[in-house]
């Protein structure tokens, strides 16, 4: 029986979390994830996912701010494990807790490609073909620690964020059982480390689109579908984008054709077809009925 203290917060984390507590051969003796935060329009605490499957489970779990926190240290070294899986934790494991076990983490990208906080987005944004999950050994250094396992797919091109988020979410709950499972047997391979590249936390601002090429942005769209979203200049949201083709040089922001309920706008470079638009601080229409109910018409301009 191996034990494993484990580490995580979002649904990514708790996909991962579940198969280890489905299979027989694994003891979860203590999970930690981030403290309760606020969330929605009123503010009310929200669980991380994590810690709502573990107490489902009644398996111990700590939510401390730091891992520094008083006690943390003592709690993990208490629990005795072979191996300390981590995944989307969101905060740096300090020396004396990675000397503990072997730490394991599952970062979905291919490192050492897309280090730190959001993989998956940058990895739609710069329109890649492939992507993956990374288990790594880790160490003080963010994301890079030797490599113990790749599971990797070609990303079909009209895929969005959380369809992608759980292929990688099926690919790493495989990928860490036959790393635990087989764990003895593996042979690191350290990371070149001239060729990493690093990306930050996703803002809200970074959702903001303009008309000028519609690879990248049905690129944005793509990424940044469910949050932030994608919204022009003065807050308008858009939604349910296709990419028409990239070639044409066009107006930018005109509209080329209204469908039965979507429009087409051209980019500078290319054009799109939209189905949802939702202006600042209303509901989400139909492209066509917001156009027709502001008088726009072929030829007129979306901005």
């Amino acid at each position: 029986m191996k034990k494993i203290v484990y580490m995580g917060t979002p649904n990514y984390a708790k996909e991962i979390l579940q198969v280890l507590i489905d299979d027989e051969a694994i003891s979860l003796p203590l999970v930690l994830s981030q403290p309760d935060r606020k969330a929605g329009r009123k503010g009310e605490l929200k669980a991380p996912e994590v810690k709502i499957l573990a107490e489902a489970h009644g398996l111990q779990i700590l939510q401390p701010e730091k891992l520094s926190d008083e006690g943390v240290f003592e709690a993990i070294v208490e629990a005795n494990p072979d191996f300390i899986v981590v995944a989307a934790f969101g905060q740096l494991l300090p020396k004396k807790i990675l000397d503990i076990a072997p730490c394991i983490n599952l970062h979905a990208s291919l490192l050492p490609q897309y280090r730190g906080a959001s993989p998956v987005q940058q990895s739609l944004l710069n329109g890649d073909d492939f992507t993956g999950i990374t288990a790594m050994l880790m160490e003080e250094g963010l994301d890079s620690g030797p490599i113990l396992g790749y599971r990797y797919f070609k990303i079909p091109p009209t895929m969005l964020l959380p369809e992608l988020m759980r292929r990688l979410s099926d690919d790493a709950c495989a990928l860490t059982l036959d790393i635990i499972h087989h764990f003895e047997t593996l042979a690191p391979i350290e990371q070149n480390q001239a060729l990493a590249t690093h990306c930050k936390k996703i803002k809200k601002s970074d959702g903001l689109v303009d008309f000028f090429n519609a690879s990248k942005f049905y690129d944005k769209y793509r990424a940044f579908e469910g949050w932030p979203g994608i919204f022009v200049e003065g807050g308008m949201k858009i939604k349910e984008v296709s990419l028409l083709e990239t070639e044409t040089q066009n107006s930018m922001g005109e509209i080329l054709e209204l469908k039965e309920a979507s429009i087409v706008v051209a980019c500078a470079k290319g054009s799109l077809e939209i189905g949802l638009l939702q202006p600042a601080s209303k509901k989400a229409v139909s492209a066509k009925a917001y156009c027709v109910g502001r008088g726009l018409k072929v030829g007129s301009s979306l901005l």
